[in-house]
């Protein structure tokens, strides 16, 4: 299975966490980890060659850092530039149908944050419903979202073992299902 990491950090080099998420994956056989704020930082995205990468891969991986309740804003761009009328929905537009997207998001806040009656009220799965969405347009198969809370607190120790928690996590062969 070949896997297409979308690392979506506006400073990667100065994260802890996504950036050890980023190296660690990209030791890996089969992963191509792509850099959407090193590759794009004019954020003028060449449509064509991100549809051939998504297009090579079986699984993407969008990995970000949750703030506000979303993804960075160049994700945004990226998705509604590149799935397009015709190639990713519609019709004709089944270029993706059938492939795997899993969403891996570290959080400053801790987990039990994002529960009912928590700090923030809602769950992650709710919050991540656009993304959700998308994938059900698109047609791919939703995967179980990684999520690393605590980000701020953690040791390198800590870090480490996320990163070998999310390697394990974003190219799992076999998944339960994702209750809707």
């Amino acid at each position: 299975m070949k896997t297409l990491v979308l690392v979506v950090h506006p400073n990667l080099a100065a994260s802890r966490v996504n950036r050890r998420w980023a190296e660690e994956i990209g030791k890996q056989e089969g992963v191509t980890v792509h850099r959407l704020y090193e590759a794009y930082p004019d954020w003028q995205i060449d449509v064509a060659k991100e549809q051939a990468l998504l297009e090579a891969h079986d699984r993407v991986v969008l990995q970000f850092p949750f703030y506000w309740y979303s993804s960075p804003p160049l994700l945004k761009k990226y998705l509604d530039d590149v799935l397009t009328y015709g190639w990713a929905y519609g019709s004709s537009g089944t270029k993706l149908r059938g492939k795997e997207l899993l969403v891996a998001i570290s959080l400053g806040g801790t987990l039990e944050d994002y529960q009912p009656g928590g700090r923030n009220q809602f769950t992650i799965p709710e919050l991540l419903r656009p993304i959700q969405a998308t994938s059900n347009m698109i047609g791919t198969k939703y995967l179980p979202v990684f999520a690393y809370g605590g980000v701020l607190q953690q040791s390198e120790e800590d870090l480490d073992r996320s990163a070998e928690l999310y390697v394990q996590h974003a190219l799992r062969t076999e998944f339960a299902a994702v209750p809707l």
